[in-house]
C-alpha cells in the first residue's frame, strides 16, 4: 500500500462487502478508497434490466449504501456514461487505479474492455476480478479444445475446480477518500416504478447482502439436506430462492459452496441435496459458459436449425400466457405468482416456458423478454439458456418431442393441488377454458418439428 494512494472501486451487480474481490484488492492496494456505482442502462445493449430488476436493484443499493454508512464509508452514484464518470472522479479524487468484479454479458464485457483499455491510456491501473463464478466461461474446454455444449460433461471437468475454491473474504477495513460532488441520490436514478405495483415484491423478498446472507442460512440449516427431493415440488419451501441475490451479487456462489459444505459435515444423509444445489450452481456457471462463447444466442437460436422454424405469432395466445390465463391451472398459477411477487418456481416456469413455444407456438424470445421485465432474477444468461433449452433450439436442449404436459405435472409435483389453490383462489368454481387443446396442439407442434433440417 502506498501512501496517499487512491483507487475506486467500481461497484455492478456485486452488491456485498464479503467476498468482494474488487472491494477487498482496492483496500489492500490503496490508502484510501472511493466507493462507486454508474448507472448506465443504456450500456446494456438490447436488454437493459426490467421492471422487476429495477425495483431489487433499488432496494439493493439502499441496504448497500447503509451498510457503508455504518461502517464510515459513503457510495457515491453517477449517471453513464461510466467511462466518462470514472475519468471525472479519478480527476476529483487523485485516484491511480480502478477496481472492479467482472461481468460477462456480451455487451458488458465489451465496454469493459474499452473502459479499461481508455482508464489505461489515461495512466491508470486496472484490476477485474472474479466474484461471480465458480468456474469461469473460459476456464474448461473440450478435449477437441472447444467450448461445452453439453452439461454433464461440463460439469465432470469442472469438478476438480470446485476443490480449489478459495475461502470466502470477509469485509475489509474501508478508509473512504474525500469525494464533494455528491452526484444523484438514489431517487434520482429512477429506478423505482412510478406507479407502485410493487407491495407483492416487498412482502415476498429482502434484498440486500443481510438478507442473503440469512436466506443462505435458513436454506442451509433446514432445506439443502431435502433439496434432491423437494427442488421440484412448488407446493413446498424446497428452493434456496437465491436467485435474485446471486445475480446482484449480494452474495457470491463460493459463500454458497462453503456454507453448503458446513451444513454437510457431520450430518449424515444429506449428500444427495448437497450434490444437488451445488449442480444447480454449475447450472448457472454453464449459462455463463455457453453465452460466452455464443454471444448471438441472446437473440437467435445456438440450433441454427431452428432460425427458419414455423412459429405462429398470435398475440392473443401470449396475452393470455402472460396474464395467466392459458385454462392450463399449473402454468397460471406460476404467471399469478410471477406477478406478484417477480419469482416463479423452476419446475413452473419449465412446464410454462413448454406451453408457449410447443404448444403455443409463439417465439422464445417472446418468453424471454416477458421473463426479463417481471423476474426479479432476470439474469440474461440463465434465462437465455433456459428458454432455448425449453424452445429445443439451445445447449444441452431438451429433445424437441419433449413437451410437458401441464396436467400430468400438476398430479406429479403438485398432487394435492397447494399450489394451484395459493394462486388461483376460486379456480374450481369458475374455470378457465384451455386456449388449445393439449394433444392436437402437440400433434402440430412434432409435426412441425419433424421439418427441421430438411
Amino acid at each position: 500500500m502506498r501512501d496517499g494512494s487512491v483507487s475506486i472501486v467500481w461497484f455492478r451487480r456485486d452488491l456485498r462487502l464479503a467476498d468482494n474481490p474488487a472491494l477487498t484488492a482496492a483496500c489492500s492496494r490503496a490508502e484510501r478508497v472511493v466507493l462507486l456505482y454508474v448507472h448506465a442502462p443504456g450500456e446494456e445493449g438490447d436488454w437493459p434490466p426490467g421492471a422487476a430488476s429495477r425495483w431489487w436493484l433499488h432496494e439493493s443499493l439502499a441496504r448497500l449504501t447503509a451498510a457503508l454508512r455504518g461502517r464510515g464509508a459513503e457510495l457515491h452514484l453517477r449517471h453513464g456514461p461510466s467511462l466518462e464518470a470514472l475519468l471525472s472522479v479519478a480527476r476529483a479524487t487523485g485516484a491511480d487505479g480502478v477496481h472492479w468484479n467482472r461481468l460477462y454479458e456480451p455487451a458488458l464485457a465489451a465496454r469493459d474492455a474499452e473502459v479499461a483499455s481508455r482508464l489505461r491510456a489515461a495512466g491508470l491501473t486496472v484490476e477485474s476480478c472474479n466474484a461471480a463464478m465458480l468456474v469461469e466461461p473460459w476456464d474448461v474446454r473440450t478435449g477437441e479444445d472447444r467450448p461445452y455444449r453439453v452439461f454433464t460433461p461440463y460439469w465432470r471437468a469442472c469438478a476438480p475446480k470446485l476443490n480449489e475454491q478459495p475461502r470466502p473474504l470477509p469485509p475489509p477495513h474501508i478508509r473512504c477518500a474525500p469525494l464533494t460532488d455528491a452526484g444523484p441520490s438514489l431517487g434520482e436514478l429512477g429506478l423505482r416504478p412510478v406507479i407502485r405495483w410493487d407491495a407483492g415484491l416487498h412482502e415476498a423478498w429482502t434484498p440486500g447482502e443481510v438478507g442473503a446472507l440469512a436466506r443462505l442460512d435458513a436454506f442451509c440449516e433446514s432445506e439443502v439436506g431435502g433439496y434432491a427431493e423437494s427442488r421440484d415440488r412448488p407446493d413446498q419451501h424446497g428452493t434456496s430462492r437465491l436467485s435474485p441475490h446471486l445475480h446482484f451479487g449480494e452474495i457470491g456462489p463460493r459463500q454458497c459452496l462453503a456454507a453448503a459444505r458446513n451444513a454437510l459435515a457431520g450430518r449424515a444423509g444429506r449428500q444427495p441435496g448437497f450434490d444437488a444445489f451445488v449442480r444447480q450452481l454449475g447450472w448457472r456457471d454453464f449459462a455463463h459458459h455457453v453465452l460466452h462463447h455464443h454471444p448471438h444466442t441472446i437473440a437467435t437460436p445456438l440450433d441454427a436449425r431452428f432460425a427458419g422454424f414455423s412459429w405462429q405469432p398470435d398475440a392473443r395466445l401470449l396475452e393470455a400466457w402472460q396474464r395467466g390465463r392459458t385454462g392450463y391451472p399449473l402454468v397460471d398459477a406460476g404467471m399469478r405468482e410471477l406477478w406478484a411477487t417477480g419469482w416463479m418456481h423452476n419446475r413452473v416456469r419449465m412446464i410454462a416456458a413448454s406451453l408457449l413455444t410447443k404448444n403455443l407456438r409463439q417465439h422464445w424470445l417472446d418468453g424471454a423478454r416477458w421473463f426479463w421485465d417481471t423476474l426479479v432474477d432476470a439474469d440474461l444468461a440463465n434465462n437465455t439458456l433456459g428458454w432455448q433449452w425449453v424452445a429445443g433450439c439451445g445447449a444441452d436442449a431438451a429433445p424437441y418431442f419433449r413437451i410437458f404436459n401441464p396436467e400430468l405435472q400438476a398430479a406429479r409435483h403438485d398432487p394435492d393441488g397447494a399450489y394451484r389453490r395459493r394462486w388461483l383462489p376460486g379456480r374450481e368454481s369458475s374455470p378457465v377454458a384451455p386456449v388449445v387443446d393439449f394433444r392436437a396442439s402437440r400433434a402440430a407442434a412434432l409435426a412441425a418439428y419433424s421439418h427441421l433440417g430438411r
